[in-house]
């Protein structure tokens, strides 16, 4: 049986933070990062910039990471009415809003460019016309102030967040999960991953995002500003997802948030118990992470817990905003390749962005051989 995954589901809801405060916060906040230098206690500093998908992201972190000051500006509400991201309309408004949502980010946290230690920007995987706006910015931001670059996997971005929240510990199994990926690896360092498997097909979030076209919830009146994935997330809290005919759209909602999630469960199941034989977990306090927009699903979440409740792993999930696409996660891990002096480079001539960029080595092949038989779990969730 494959140990590939075929399904999964995206979230994107960010909302676009007010300027109002920020020119009254910025000189206070100079001044603080004055005197922190002055005593020598934080001295290196990253700008992230995001811009792979749909949002426009920025954020300044220093090396302990706290957020200085961060800014986002989401299409969600633009693609919404067109049923879907269509690339060069995601293209034009990056370039309309990714200077002033960068120097958002600057003022609130009261940094001037020359203070910085480095800017990480995502260069891979994502939309090339997206990717192309955030590249060329970022390196023009550099250029003119001589700054070093550290160019971000944007999965790896996605898998290592959780560290900034907790403190977890490499090696940990990692499920990343959202409209365009879906995979399964092991995390062995920064910029060091095991990929066991990944969608053979539609990842999980562009599935719910279709289903939810489909049934038309955009027109439904407690869905109409949701995503595809947030819609199909609510109006299954009312459905039944089997054991009696489907007689209603709640009812159909139900339905294939469980199919998703029951998929991902039973091929994140195998994947620990693969790293198990292996070897390649822990073997007291091993740990599931699982991020990007669908881990933002409330039931995915609940029926992952089943999963590491019955093989003894603790599961995490960041916080639901940094599990969407966002400028912190970069800064994170552009922070992370700063303290290792990982990817940090002083010239930029031959840079360029990979709309489909592979995640660490992939030994699926060798998941695939094992063969290992999952035991069934009941993943029922009543809520």
């Amino acid at each position: 049986m494959s140990p590939l995954l075929s399904l999964s589901a995206t979230f994107r809801s960010i909302h676009i933070r007010s300027t109002s405060i920020l020119n009254c916060v910025s000189e206070l906040r100079r001044r603080q990062i004055k005197n922190v230098f002055s005593n020598r206690q934080l001295c290196r500093l990253v700008l992230g910039i995001e811009t792979s998908c749909d949002d426009t992201a920025a954020a300044v972190m220093d090396e302990t990471g706290s957020i200085l000051g961060e800014s986002l500006y989401s299409q969600k509400d633009v693609h919404l009415k067109a049923g879907g991201i269509i690339p060069p309309v995601a293209q034009r408004l990056h370039r309309e809003h990714i200077a002033r949502v960068t120097q958002e980010a600057l003022d609130m946290s009261g940094v001037a460019p020359s203070d910085l230690s480095a800017v990480a920007t995502t260069v891979k995987p994502g939309l090339a016309l997206s990717l192309g706006v955030g590249l060329d910015y970022s390196i023009k931001f550099i250029q003119q102030h001589k700054k070093p670059f550290i160019p971000i996997h944007h999965m790896e971005a996605h898998a290592l967040t959780v560290r900034m929240i907790e403190p977890v510990q490499f090696p940990f199994l990692v499920l990343l999960v959202s409209g365009g990926h879906c995979l399964l690896a092991v995390s062995k360092g920064v910029d060091d991953f095991l990929l066991l498997g990944k969608s053979l097909d539609e990842a999980p979030g562009d599935i719910l995002d279709k289903v939810a076209r489909r049934l038309s919830l955009i027109s439904h009146p407690e869905c109409s500003t949701l995503s595809g994935g947030q819609a199909i997330e609510h109006i299954a809290k009312q459905g039944i997802p089997m054991g009696q005919l489907l007689s209603c759209v709640n009812d159909i909602a139900a339905a294939v948030q469980y199919t998703v999630a029951s998929h991902i469960a039973k091929r994140t199941h195998r994947a620990i118990l693969f790293c198990k034989a292996k070897g390649l977990l822990p073997q007291n306090s091993a740990t599931l992470v699982v991020s990007g927009g669908v881990a933002s699903n409330q039931y995915i979440r609940k029926t992952l817990k089943i999963v590491t409740d019955s093989t003894d792993l603790t599961l995490l999930c960041p916080p639901a905003k940094l599990c969407t696409d966002n400028g912190v996660m970069i800064a994170w891990n552009g922070i992370e390749r700063l303290r290792e002096g990982k990817g940090i480079l002083n010239h930029v001539e031959n840079i360029c962005y990979e709309p489909k960029a592979a995640l660490g080595t992939d030994i699926s092949g060798q998941v695939r051989e094992a063969a290992i038989k999952v035991p069934r779990l009941k993943l029922e969730i009543k809520e």
